[in-house]
């Protein structure tokens, strides 16, 4: 464990950074530790480069301070884990050790390539730390990017306007570079021209910042596209998935769903994830009264639920059994009742461990405790009178390339089906629910969320939260969907940012290494 020492004095800095930076997300979600919770990972940043081993260093401050830091903000993973297994605290273990690595790495990049070139920290860490953002992002079975820097702004909108032209990576760059600015005015504050340049420089990127905010705010014109129900039955997690208990739960939502339906009448009713507990094809009178009910009022259904495809076996004789995938999934039944009227949305973000093990095929790994589902590879825009939209589940909130299609596709509005009853009472529904306002004002878009134990909400083009309903309450919402006609930069373009920085990062590494020869 001596490689992991660290000198008296870098405790304080990394500690203390963990903290601001949990303090910046939700549920605290202020403003003032957004600016300043990387003040001390500079600090300790500037403080490695004077040492003798500096890149051991720099690893292993990174390595605690993202231990820390994840293991404040990700503390809920216990908790939501726990309903799967035993095992919860080390797949928390697992969760906050390899986000340390990515941390460590951030801080052993930085100052190698400070050291190296003498380019400085101001250039270095913004590009490292929005670079590792991204790859946590793309990681195949195990990407989780939850919380990006950026999204710690979104209780503050004004700030956040500037998403529609450089995305939610963007704005994590900006407060990377803010963060270090204002670091390094502090270390060179006996340099009082200096410092006050970058200080300045903070100040004005600001002011520019949310000049460009409430531009946007005051010209950027929202129109109503649809009137939305949304149910919240408030189901148990338990009680969802206990044998006998399936009839109780499918008739209690499909009468508050009549409730939703009567006043206002709505464009559209929806239902949360995994509303329905079960297939479709073993409880055919659930698909029945689900039909009627939109037959009967003329009022289409968005259903989250579970779906199958099975295959077709090229050796029957070989097997006993079909061979099929199951899935995640929403299912829209139209305003005459019929169902699939439009192609069935099959969740392509999958959460690593309990909805897929990871790198493993699912028929290999379909056990008790560990999640076998199948990944969608479709992105349907359904289409309604009101308008046309696209769907997302759970935590794909958090991925910003889904929203981006879908808009870039002509989708009017977005539907976010999630059911957060095994986060409990914990900061994560709140977390949870950041992600939408960024998705949000990146395409210009209004969301409709739909949450099986809240938190349900409407979300507006300029990422303003309405109506959002307290957890654990069996209620519904009848709200107006508002979206625009402006197709922002970020859907033309991308993820800009993101790909930027990657190669500028790219680029830096291979410029460090030719000048070691």
């Amino acid at each position: 464990m001596r490689f992991l020492a660290l000198p008296r004095g870098d405790w304080l800095l990394v500690v203390g950074g963990a903290v601001l930076l949990c303090a910046a997300y939700p549920p605290f979600h202020l403003l003032l530790p957004s600016f300043i919770c990387l003040i001390p990972a500079v600090w300790l940043l500037a403080d490695g480069l004077e040492d003798d081993r500096p890149v051991r260093r720099h690893l292993v401050q990174g390595f605690w301070f993202g231990l820390f830091a994840n293991g404040l903000v990700l503390y809920w993973t216990v908790v939501a884990l726990w309903h799967f297994t035993s095992l919860a605290a080390l797949g928390y273990l697992a969760t906050v050790v390899i986000l340390a690595l990515y941390s460590g790495t951030v801080f052993a990049l930085s100052g190698w390539v400070t050291r190296r070139t003498g380019l400085g920290l101001l250039v270095t860490f913004p590009v490292s730390w929005t670079v590792a953002e991204w790859a946590i992002g793309h990681q195949g079975d195990v990407a989780f990017p939850w919380l990006g820097l950026g999204t710690s702004l979104t209780g503050f909108p004004t700030l956040v306007q500037v998403a529609d032209v450089i995305g939610a990576r963007g704005v994590t760059y900006l407060l990377v570079l803010a963060n270090t600015a204002l670091a390094l005015a502090w270390r060179r504050r006996e340099d009082r021209r200096s410092a006050v340049t970058l200080a300045s420089a903070v100040v004005v990127g600001t002011a520019l910042v949310l000049g460009y905010g409430v531009v946007r705010e005051r010209s950027l014109t929202l129109r109503p596209v649809a009137t939305v129900a949304l149910l919240q039955p408030n189901v148990g997690w338990v009680d969802k998935w206990e044998p006998g208990q399936g009839e109780r739960i499918v008739t209690s939502a499909l009468e508050l769903a009549d409730r939703a339906i009567q006043t206002p009448r709505p464009d559209l009713l929806v239902w949360p994830e995994a509303a329905i507990p079960g297939y479709f094809f073993q409880h055919p009178t659930w698909e029945t009264a689900i039909g009627d009910l939109s037959r009967s009022t003329g009022v289409p259904q968005l259903v989250g639920g579970l779906d199958i495809a099975f295959e077709p076996r090229q050796d029957p004789a070989a097997e006993a059994r079909a061979t099929y995938e199951h899935f995640n999934a929403a299912f829209l039944f139209d305003s005459l009742g019929r169902y699939p009227s439009q192609p069935v949305y099959r969740k392509r973000y999958l959460v690593p461990i309990t909805e897929r093990v990871p790198f493993v095929a699912p028929q290999w790994f379909d056990l008790r405790f560990f999640g076998g589902f199948g990944r969608g590879t479709e992105h349907p825009v359904y289409e309604i009178a009101a308008g046309t939209f696209g769907v997302f589940i759970c935590y794909e909130s958090a991925f910003e390339d889904l929203s981006r299609i879908y808009r870039a596709r002509g989708a009017d509005f977005l539907v976010n089906i999630t059911n957060d009853a095994w986060f409990g009472r914990t900061a994560a529904p709140y977390q949870h629910a950041a992600h939408l306002v960024m998705r949000a004002i990146e395409n210009r878009v209004g969301i409709a969320r739909a949450a099986n134990s809240g938190i349900s909400e409407f979300v507006d083009p300029l990422g303003r939260e309405h109506r959002r309903t307290p957890l654990y309450e069996k209620t519904f919402l009848v709200g107006e969907v508002l979206t625009t006609d402006s197709v922002p930069l970020y859907v033309r373009w991308g993820d800009w940012v993101g790909t930027g920085t990657l190669i500028v990062g790219a680029f830096l590494v291979l410029f460090t290494v030719s000048r070691r020869r």
